[in-house]
């Protein structure tokens, strides 16, 4: 019996088809694999334990917030008959609660965490199908996206109920990713979306059916290598997803700076009414002055991902 397990995940960015994914049209999404999540479970005599920067005590204990964590190791417990006698500690870089996957990341990693410690195959539709248990309670009907790029190498091309296909990318860009500083309200944001296909129902059906569209010119740009195509999408996407109503005015704000400063493009990702949004840049010289103009304008945080294989140079 092995005396310990470990899982580890890492964050991701919808590039293109937040919301709309829900509504049966594809979004585009990329692993960000320097921005990691481990889980490490250790056998101990006592009760069940949880460390995280959260919550640390006992699972007995665990605050309703974390409710979808504990569906999973319930779910988890029965299906290994544990006897709940360890300690699992999540330790995250992904920062909560801004579009990042951060909820998704945490699952994948506890999923991987229990099949190591019980020392089980896990093939790639039961880790998803068991992350999908916490995504339901955090996340009300999570499209399925975050668990599949969370747990994936490759950009994803995905349609919800269909497996992601992996999409190569080598584009002469560099993304700037930028934390507005405000907590992401993806519960909100669904709902607001919801209420828009109410009210306004044909401006609501053409802003999701036109992030359809984008998102399949984005797959042909990122085959093509067309990033100035690629920033025109992004900034027109953007305007759909503030008519759903899922933007603020601080990542409007912030997206202005970052096209004031010289992007390609910008837009939010994520649920969105907050939460995190990226840039594109020419190069890696842009992209610091991108990172530090988001910065000047509020961002709390910048992160620089090249999308080239020869790792963004001039």
């Amino acid at each position: 019996m092995k005396q310990s397990g470990i899982g580890e995940s890492h964050a991701k960015l919808i590039f293109i088809g937040e919301h709309s994914v829900v509504y049966g049209e594809p979004a585009i999404a990329l692993p960000l694999p320097t921005i990691k999540t481990r889980v490490e479970i250790n056998r101990q005599r006592g009760e069940a334990t949880i460390e995280s920067r959260y919550y640390t005590g006992p699972l007995a204990e665990l605050p309703a917030a974390m409710g979808g964590i504990r569906q999973l190791i319930t779910t988890l417990q029965k299906r290994f008959a544990d006897d709940g006698h360890w300690a699992l500690t999540i330790t995250s870089q992904i920062p909560a609660e801004r579009g990042m996957g951060s909820s998704a990341a945490t699952a994948i990693a506890i999923v991987r965490a229990f099949f190591d410690l019980y020392a089980a195959p896990l093939d790639r539709q039961t880790l998803l199908t068991l992350a999908d248990v916490e995504e339901q309670v955090t996340h009300r009907s999570p499209s399925g996206l975050d668990a599949a790029t969370a747990s994936a190498n490759t950009p994803l091309y995905y349609v919800r109920g269909q497996a992601g296909t992996p999409l190569s990318l080598d584009l002469d860009a560099v993304l700037v990713i930028g934390d507005s500083g405000v907590k992401g309200a993806t519960k909100e944001a669904i709902a607001a979306v919801k209420e828009e296909l109410v009210t306004h129902p044909a401006a609501a059906k053409e802003a999701i059916s036109d992030l359809g569209n984008l998102t399949r010119q984005t797959r042909h740009f990122f085959a093509t290598n067309q990033p100035k195509a690629l920033g025109e999408v992004l900034d027109k996407a953007q305007i759909n997803l503030a008519t759903l109503q899922v933007s603020s005015p601080t990542l409007d704000l912030l997206i202005t700076s970052a096209k004031t400063a010289g992007a390609l493009g910008a837009k939010l990702t994520g649920g969105g009414r907050g939460g995190c949004f990226f840039a594109l840049a020419k190069n890696l010289d842009q992209a610091h002055r991108l990172a530090r103009a988001i910065e000047a304008a509020g961002a709390t945080q910048t992160w620089i991902q090249p999308l080239s294989a020869k790792g963004g140079r001039n």
